[in-house]
């Protein structure tokens, strides 16, 4: 099989993307695996297969799946999801599409990508200790807040937060997060990468919200993460429901290529 994909990336965060509109994708493990690596595949955080709409009221789905061949919500790869669909149509009108945890509206905001997350209506507040926090927008999330992000060892934290016994089965992503100016700086160890990724949009999500219950921050919200900036704007419904989130940052559309299976 002659497989055409896409590589795009949001703030460092990249991806394999194909067109599987007809649904031929062969989404074997071993397969997902192999293309995720990067010394013998292609290489990426995560691959996206652009679905047939499953809703009548939506545009198309959206399937994700980690380096790892799980499945999860991811929301720089939902961005650029909706960029490579805006590339397939031809127009750059807004898109509503679904992906594992719901509904999601993507548009374009000048050149930057924007999309919705469902309401959070719960967050976990001084989960292991006052600093740390934990917060489900499509993908959990461990919040630690520390006072320098560059002074934590991730390699050794993520691994051991990652699998703590209060998140069996599954784990959790982990984000260290600081205050820095009007906003936050914040990295991640991302769970199905089992790594630091430069960015991680549902991290980046769950981190401001975080801030925004802990700090008297005004939105949009920076959030500075080693591959760029993103926004995140929300409502504070009460001490711990949020309504109104989007994650808003840059694409871009690396090259494209032709792999055979």
């Amino acid at each position: 099989m002659e497989l055409h994909f896409a590589k795009w990336h949001g703030t460092g965060n990249d991806f394999i993307v194909v067109d599987d509109l007809a649904g031929t994708f062969p989404a074997d493990p071993a397969v997902i695996r192999r293309l995720c690596d990067r010394h013998f595949g292609i290489g990426s955080d995560g691959l996206i297969l652009i679905q047939a709409p499953r809703a009548s009221d939506s545009d198309f789905h959206m399937e994700f799946f980690n380096p790892d061949a799980s499945r999860s919500f991811c929301g720089n790869g939902s961005r650029c999801a909706f960029a490579f669909w805006s590339l397939l149509r031809g127009n750059d009108a807004d898109a509503r599409f679904t992906a594992i945890d719901g509904v999601h509206l993507g548009k374009w905001d000048g050149k930057e990508v924007s999309i919705t997350l469902p309401n959070v209506d719960r967050v976990g507040r001084a989960i292991d200790g006052p600093e740390v926090d934990h917060i489900h927008t499509g993908s959990p999330h461990e919040l630690v807040w520390v006072a320098d992000t560059e002074a934590v060892d991730i390699l050794v934290e993520g691994p051991r937060r990652r699998h703590a016994p209060r998140y069996a089965p599954g784990g959790t992503n982990v984000n260290f997060i600081q205050p820095s100016g009007a906003g936050i700086r914040m990295r991640t160890f991302e769970r199905g990468v089992e790594a630091e990724t430069l960015s991680c949009g549902s991290g980046v999500v769950a981190a401001g919200l975080s801030a925004l219950l802990r700090y008297p921050l005004s939105v949009p919200l920076m959030v500075t993460t080693r591959g760029g900036i993103l926004h995140v704007e929300a409502s504070k419904v009460n001490d711990g429901m949020f309504e109104g989130i989007r994650l808003i940052g840059p694409v871009e559309h690396v090259f494209n290529g032709t792999l055979q299976l």
